[in-house]
């Protein structure tokens, strides 16, 4: 079976986009440092781009985490595959991630990192899928809002290609 790519949001666009979204944080953390925590591996092309548009003092930290379970359902459980490197105690902090579609593992993730006593938590998502959730996540930061399509590109991926496109395209499948 092979596959195509049909562009959904161009370079352009996506450039544009993160640079609103980093003017927005510098707004509303004016004055303050920021904690970016990049959930790996797909946001880290959105994170490291949107870190370089925050006219802020930016540190950054990395998280890999896993929902675990019998088949495609969460098992109601979050494994992290890396922790963090520094603590986030009373930091201001910013999780960054890919895409969000159910918000359960997120939704488990964002109490992990509460009981962590950060300053105060906002959630950035490059790609938005409401439509698939399933858990109730506050998402402060949305680059785009999309349907229920299967994308690539920024760091997402199928199979672990097509990260590294610079534009978000839609996977079409042959048959």
């Amino acid at each position: 079976m092979a596959e195509r790519i049909k562009v959904l949001m161009t370079e352009e666009e996506v450039d544009r986009k993160i640079k609103e979204i980093g003017l927005l944080i510098s707004k509303d953390y004016e004055g303050k440092e920021v904690r970016i925590i990049c959930i790996l591996r797909g946001a880290s092309f959105f994170a490291c781009e949107l870190a370089k548009r925050i006219n802020l003092p930016v540190t950054i930290d990395f998280m890999s985490v896993s929902s675990y379970g019998a088949g495609t359902e969460s098992s109601g459980h979050v494994k992290i595959v890396k922790d963090l490197e520094e603590s986030i105690e009373g930091k201001d902090v910013i999780v960054v991630e890919d895409i969000i579609d159910s918000g359960r593992t997120l939704s488990m993730l964002l109490e992990l990192l509460k009981a962590r006593k950060p300053n105060s938590i906002a959630l950035c998502t490059l790609l938005d899928k409401p439509e698939r959730r399933v858990v109730d996540v506050d998402v402060k930061y949305v680059g785009f809002q999309i349907p229920d399509l299967f994308v690539v590109g920024y760091g997402l991926d199928y199979d672990q290609k097509y990260r590294n496109l610079p534009y978000i395209g839609v996977v079409e499948f042959d048959n």
